[in-house]
């Protein structure tokens, strides 16, 4: 397993509560990282040889702007390419985004400005659009993630993945499908992924609540080192045939249609969390704050 990109959840808190959320962000949600154990991730990456770029990502990291700058500055330093992902809520006008980016103009390779009618009213926010401007300004390269609506035809769901929050919220408002026709993970390779994503509590998430251990018990080199796909007590069983051998092979009892192969693996991994909690965690990736 060659990783060459590392995305740190720099906090799980978010001043939006979005239906769609993987991460069930919001502003109740724990869990922030500090600049201690930034650095200590940094050293990792750099330890582990292959990682190339880190970006930054929640939640919302510019609910903690400062550590936020020097982050990206620390990381910059050590020849990592960076990028942020922001939903842009602090861009009242052009004037004041630039305010918020000129720190971070020259170090930042890409801002990802997340905007759909999950975040605001409209497709690009009003926020949005200030932080594209600010950054083109700046010469920041932006683009930006919007997610398609659960109304819209089947054909334009590609890009919603029905798991964390939208596998409660958005789940019934799409077309389902028998369980039985999930039998490949169609967004990650699980296999040799590329990237990975580190959370503020230390866990090393190959995707979002299947994690292969907490880079702050067992570093980062060993992690990747030991890791084998097809032993894997929920990869392997993936690899062999998706979500719905995951079921099969535990022996689960699913519902008889599900939104998409996100759904069914979610609620699947949902079932297994006792029998696994050292894999399927935190608990703020399976919306346990909420109930």
């Amino acid at each position: 397993m060659i990783i060459s990109s590392l995305h740190l959840l720099l906090t799980y808190q978010c001043n939006f509560k979005c239906d769609h959320c993987f991460t069930w962000g919001s502003p109740r949600q724990t869990g922030t990282m500090t600049l201690a154990t930034i650095r200590d991730i940094l050293r990792q990456a750099d330890a582990l040889g292959t990682i190339q770029s880190i970006y930054f990502e929640g939640g919302e990291p510019f609910l903690y702007y400062p550590i936020l700058r020097h982050a990206v500055e620390e990381a910059v330093d050590r020849g990592f390419q960076t990028g942020v992902v922001t939903n842009a809520y602090w861009a009242t006008d052009v004037e004041d985004a630039r305010a918020w980016l000129r720190p971070l103009a020259g170090l930042i390779q890409n801002l990802s400005i997340s905007s759909d009618l999950y975040h605001c009213d409209e497709l690009l926010s009003r926020h949005a659009r200030n932080a594209q401007s600010a950054a083109a300004q700046l010469d920041i390269p932006i683009s930006t993630i919007s997610v398609a609506q659960p109304d819209e035809a089947e054909a334009a769901l590609d890009s919603l993945m029905v798991r964390g929050r939208a596998a409660e919220k958005l789940a019934a408002r799409v077309p389902h499908h028998p369980w039985t026709a999930f039998t490949e993970c169609p967004y990650e390779d699980l296999r040799d992924p590329g990237r990975l994503h580190v959370d503020p509590l230390g866990y090393v998430h190959l995707c979002q609540g299947l994690t292969l251990g907490n880079l702050f018990h067992t570093p980062l080199v060993e992690i990747c080192a030991a890791y084998d796909p097809d032993a894997h007590p929920i990869v392997g069983p993936l690899l062999r045939g998706g979500p719905a051998e995951l079921t099969r092979h535990y022996h689960l009892t699913p519902d008889e249609t599900y939104a998409d192969a996100c759904h069914l693996c979610y609620q699947t991994r949902q079932t297994l969390r006792p029998r696994f909690p050292q894999i399927l965690t935190p608990d703020q990736m399976y919306g346990v704050d909420e109930g």
